[in-house]
């Protein structure tokens, strides 16, 4: 049946920014999981929710209970509740000794409805800026175009352990009066090194930029304790700290982030949000994960998660071909050079060597990791989330192999085949 035909023009109906845009890729959109793969690459908590949950997976009388029958209702608009608990977790005193109330607070849909609020918040499409300091996550560009905005990129100091620098971005900040946001990511992805808190104020204070600071914690429980700057929105009015449920709380599956602030920026946030953005299932859950018997599950799996990272640090180094580790080690993944041979024959960081090691571990093998050799200051790298006991020792294993054989030129063959 032919098509019917009408005036109508995608091309030249949809937004010109978004029929150019390039959408968020993950790993899995190449590499499908089929269920006996281990997932190294999306950084979430391979223990699982950071929820007391019993053999069969449920939670048992004693767990949290969803109103099914209420699902013909709306959610609460408002999570006054589940916000107080976000404020009592981060109202640690560290740096300052104001409180954080429920009117700093914004939860929305993962980080991800955070990063889009705030441009809608303070960005005029085809007119503002942000800026960003890459190698960093890849939403801030995605979101930025599907706004219509300009990015002022700012690189980490590659050379000094993906440093932020200040300097240059309060440089650029004062040259141009249209950047409108500054984005930090703390602890950085890929980088997984924390921002120093000093670094950060030097931008808060300058002079003549009126705009807003947003730092990223998506990491920060990975981080030593006392390291997130939550709180410290009570005291810069420009300040925005977002947080999410799906890395060290394990949440991914429920989408779920916050974003603290000054109460009239979460007011702000708050008003053009949609009405109902967090299901009643979702506030359910992430209201028991920051009770203190799930906490306590966090927690445990969290030391879990350290000890395989610290495993890692250690043992990684031993295969031939691995360079070194870059960035930082204060997240769940580490950021690692590939060599094109081992280090003791001259080895250097390849992208070449990275990408095959990356196809290979995740076509052949069952391993998939993340390719990160094309960002700046990556060159050969691959970013890899630390898994369980068990998945880490595979990982470790497969690697081995994968790069011994590359490097003698052979192929490698399908671990299903052996």
């Amino acid at each position: 049946m032919a098509s019917k035909s009408s005036a109508f023009d995608l091309s030249t109906c949809a937004r010109s920014n978004i029929l150019q845009l390039q959408p968020y890729r993950c790993a899995r959109d190449d590499y499908k999981d089929d269920g006996t793969n281990i997932l190294l690459d999306a950084n979430e908590n391979a223990y699982g929710p950071g929820l007391a949950l019993n053999s069969d997976g449920g939670m048992g009388s004693s767990g949290p209970t969803i109103d099914f029958l209420g699902l013909n209702r709306y959610p609460d608009p408002h999570q006054i509740e589940l916000k107080q608990l976000f404020c009592n977790l981060r109202n640690t005193k560290v740096h300052t000794q104001k409180d954080l109330r429920p009117e700093n607070l914004f939860v929305g849909v993962g980080s991800d409805e955070a990063i889009d609020v705030i441009l809608r918040c303070f960005c005029r499409p085809g007119k503002d800026k942000i800026l960003t300091c890459p190698p960093t996550y890849g939403m801030y560009g995605v979101s930025a175009q599907v706004n219509d905005l300009e990015i002022v990129k700012v690189p980490l100091d590659a050379a000094n352990g993906f440093a932020l620098q200040p300097e240059k971005i309060n440089e650029a900040l004062a040259a141009d009066s249209s950047i409108k946001v500054t984005y930090i990511c703390s602890p950085g992805n890929p980088t997984a090194n924390l921002i120093r808190k000093e670094d950060i104020q030097k931008v808060l204070e300058h002079p003549t930029w009126n705009g807003v600071v947003v730092v990223d914690e998506a990491y920060i429980d990975f981080a030593p304790e006392g390291s997130s700057l939550a709180e410290w929105v009570t005291e810069w009015p420009n300040l925005v700290v977002m947080q999410t449920l799906s890395k060290a709380f394990g949440l991914a599956g429920i989408r779920l982030g916050v974003a603290f602030t000054s109460a009239p920026i979460a007011t702000l946030f708050n008003s053009l949000k949609a009405p109902y953005n967090i299901s009643s299932p979702t506030s359910v859950l992430a209201t028991a994960a920051l009770s203190p018997d799930n906490m306590a599950v966090m927690r445990r799996y969290r030391e879990q998660i350290i000890a395989q990272r610290d495993r890692v640090l250690a043992e990684l180094p031993q295969i031939p071909g691995i360079g070194r580790f870059l960035g930082g080690q204060a997240s769940n993944f580490l950021l690692v050079e590939i060599l094109d041979k081992p280090a003791s024959e001259g080895g250097k960081p390849c992208n070449v060597t990275a990408q095959a090691a990356y196809e290979a571990l995740a076509e052949k093998r069952g391993v998939v990791v993340r390719f990160r050799g094309k960002e700046l200051g990556c060159e050969g790298c691959l970013r890899i989330t630390i898994g369980t006991e068990d998945e880490v020792t595979r990982f470790l294993r497969e690697l081995r192999v994968v790069l011994q054989r590359l490097h003698a030129g052979v192929a490698v063959e399908s671990a299903k085949a052996e």
